[in-house]
């Protein structure tokens, strides 16, 4: 009675640490401040708390194409960006079918002939590739080991969870990095229609022209100058002088 009430109690204290780091892994990765800050998290939290990883990286889809945007040492840049050349590896495949994929010895593996040995010649022989994903798979972690066969069922759980986590905070960030860019582009919008107004009232009250006629005017310069309306817009009312529109004609 008394080993099975230590039992019970050892794993309800390793439950209990268990729920506390990865409470502080979440905070941690929900901290960043942009993309690039929360890829970079995942991977140090990767190596510091997944006792197997020895190395880790990132590789998300970026415009369309898969891309390797974050590395924790030379060796894991080195290995992933085997996998963007050979077109093949866990990485890879773990954004392609949105689950996980592991090796134990990479250099035996054939499923990936090509990536297998070379990253096994850098020195890695486990790879655990974890899909991150929100709404969907935009990107996996991958995590490497130099032992054989060093994730095992726990680590890749513990590993999953943390990837999970990461692909929560990737798309906050990218959420957030959206509306700030959503917002500079309305401000810019605002400050081109003002300038623009400022340079169409000189013209007007310069040359006594109407509005529409004006705004002709900055059209004409813009296209025959081969600049943006905002530049020409923004020359005027800076100089003073009234743009060159390769024409004395106003339509």
């Amino acid at each position: 009675m008394e080993a099975t009430a230590r039992d019970a109690g050892a794993a309800e204290h390793a439950t209990l640490e268990a729920a506390v780091e990865f409470t502080d892994i979440a905070h941690d990765l929900l901290r960043s401040t942009s993309v690039q800050d929360s890829l970079n998290r995942a991977i140090v939290l990767s190596v510091a708390t997944l006792e197997p990883c020895e190395s880790a990286g990132v590789l998300l889809i970026d415009d369309g194409d898969l891309v390797a945007r974050a590395s924790s040492d030379p060796t894991s840049a080195g290995a992933d960006a085997c996998q963007l050349r050979s077109h093949e590896g866990p990485g890879l495949d773990a954004v392609e079918h949105g689950t996980p994929f592991y090796s134990g010895e990479l250099g035996d593996d054939p499923r990936w002939p090509a990536f297998g040995p070379e990253a096994a010649a850098l020195g890695m022989r486990s790879a655990l590739a974890l899909p991150l994903a929100s709404d969907a798979t935009v990107g996996a972690l991958v995590l490497y080991a130099r032992l054989p066969d060093a994730f095992g069922v726990m680590d890749r759980a513990r590993g999953l969870l943390l990837a999970s986590m990461a692909g929560f905070a990737l798309a906050i960030a990218r959420d957030h990095e959206n509306e700030e860019r959503r917002a500079e582009n309305l401000q810019a919008a605002l400050v081109t229609r003002e300038l623009i107004g400022q340079a169409q009232g000189i013209l007007m009250e310069r040359e006594r022209i109407t509005a529409v006629q004006a705004f002709n005017v900055l059209r004409q310069a813009s296209q025959h100058l081969n600049v943006k309306l905002r530049e020409v817009a923004q020359d005027l009312v800076e100089n003073g002088e009234r743009p060159e529109t390769g024409t004395a004609t106003l339509s």
